[in-house]
């Protein structure tokens, strides 16, 4: 990255309305917390993605801060967690610029090499930038090399020892190697996203989110009420979500669960940000005003802000 580029970049901040007009800390309202969204540029040149996406098409082309600003704009959502996107690859210049640009807006959560020798260090490393938590692609597939994995290891032993997050966007038949690891190392902050994706193809499946309410035995474990988008019939007003809803609050506690957008993907066709809040301001009637400053807040701010 060229750094008068950068310095070009992180020097308009005090020119950009958009973000200091919408999420200024002295706005009314509650200051929710969106615990997962993705954003990049559409400058190739200045944020080269990875050699490995180069060839593939990227959708939607762009997703700035100053789009997610104008999603968020009154709904009383101030701070956001940013998800490294997966054509950085482990390149997470933009997602610090990001965050070094709108100071307090952001936290972080980044992607390593773990086949690097330094990977405990750069984790430290990016931890003093405010990037608490470190995501895992644990598919089904991935996680069959994990117990032969030394950079796993180090990466779940490094998280435990410096309060940082092992994020795993993970699915219902990799649950059991997640569980493993989770007993394994029980001090380990660990997040799992979007229900365990359980309901992609249309259906919950109570044998599936059962062993995802498994992981609430584990008491450092979290789980993100996210990507409404994604699950069970995929069209607002996601109350057919609510039962999986209900049976996560129930099993880990409101206090280890959190609301995230998935945005740019929750914004897209018939789907808008206000559509994915309301479903935990509103529509749940299960959910006290307890569980909702914790999904909305106090969860995130805990594990990324504090």
């Amino acid at each position: 990255m060229k750094s008068i580029t950068r310095r070009k970049f992180l020097g308009t901040a005090a020119a950009s309305t958009v973000g200091s007009a919408i999420l200024s800390a002295d706005e009314a309202g509650p200051n929710w917390i969106d615990a997962h969204v993705h954003v990049w540029p559409g400058d190739r040149d200045e944020y080269p993605v990875s050699e490995n996406f180069k060839d593939r098409k990227i959708k939607p082309p762009a997703f700035p801060p100053s789009e997610l600003f104008a999603h968020q704009k009154g709904t009383g959502v101030h701070r956001t967690v940013l998800v490294q996107m997966s054509f950085y690859e482990f390149d997470n210049s933009y997602m610090l610029d990001v965050m070094e640009k709108y100071p307090g807006r952001f936290g972080g959560i980044g992607i390593v090499d773990r086949s690097k020798s330094d990977v405990a260090e750069e984790m430290k490393s990016l931890g003093e930038k405010k990037v608490r938590g470190f995501r895992l692609y644990a598919s089904s597939e991935r996680v069959k090399g994990w117990d032969a994995d030394a950079g796993m290891e180090t990466m779940w032993k490094t998280g435990a020892e410096e309060g940082l997050a092992i994020c795993c966007l993970t699915d219902p038949g990799a649950l059991p190697t997640v569980h493993k690891w989770c007993e394994k190392h029980r001090d380990t902050p660990v997040v799992i996203d979007h229900f365990a994706r359980n309901g992609v193809k249309g259906e919950i499946r109570q044998e599936e989110l059962d062993r995802l309410l498994a992981l609430a035995d584990f008491p450092n474990t979290h789980l993100k009420v996210s990507a409404f988008y994604a699950l069970g019939k995929k069209a607002p007003p996601y109350t057919d979500l609510g039962d999986m809803v209900r049976q996560v609050r129930d099993a880990f506690g409101s206090e280890r669960c959190m609301w995230g957008s998935d945005c740019p993907y929750q914004v897209q066709g018939e789907h808008t940000y206000a559509a994915s809040l309301s479903m935990i301001t509103e529509k749940l009637g299960f959910l006290s005003a307890e569980d909702q400053e914790n999904i909305l807040k106090n969860t995130a701010d805990k594990l990324f802000f504090a």
